[in-house]
């Protein structure tokens, strides 16, 4: 699909926001000037990535969630923490935590990068079905972390097993 049957696309919906997400969006070249074109059409853009390939060519205006991966993810080693430094005010930091060993991970992650220092968001998110949210909310209760507890929505608006949503 072209950028331009992309714009084609977002223009007969009349999306005001546009969420690019993935896989990894960032993979494909293409996206920076699909971003650009977005936002010279007055688009909120936002663009979600995994946070090992570079934020540093995302445009400014666009709203960038980066996903910290944590260890049972098996790809906690792939971060590029310079990206944290790439975050401001307008972006959002995400942890998908599947039990303790990942919470303590995003914990340790917060005392030494301070994202939270930064950015719009922390959210911490218990990965659908293994962690119960209410678990994960107490443990954030309870060491009063300036996050909030973000449940994978589209896994309870369609089976978890829904590709494409």
């Amino acid at each position: 699909m072209s950028i331009d049957d992309i714009l084609a696309e977002v223009e007969r919906h009349d999306c005001d926001i546009v969420e690019l997400t993935g896989g990894e969006p960032l993979l494909q070249r293409e996206v920076y000037s699909l971003m650009q074109h977005l936002l010279d059409r007055g688009k909120t853009v936002l663009v979600e990535t995994g946070g090992h390939v570079s934020l540093a060519e995302v445009p400014p205006a666009v709203h960038t969630i980066m996903d910290v991966k944590c260890p049972r993810s098996g790809e906690a080693h792939t971060t590029d923490w310079k990206n944290l430094d790439r975050l401001d005010a307008n972006d959002e930091v995400k942890f998908v935590i599947n039990d303790r060993v990942d919470y303590d991970y995003a914990c340790d992650v917060l005392r030494r990068h301070a994202p939270q220092d930064k950015v719009a968001a922390v959210l911490f998110s218990p990965v659908h079905g293994v962690l119960d949210p209410k678990t994960l909310s107490e443990w954030v209760l309870a060491d009063r972390l300036p996050v909030r507890v973000q449940l994978q929505m589209h896994k309870y608006i369609w089976s978890p097993a829904t590709r494409g949503v």
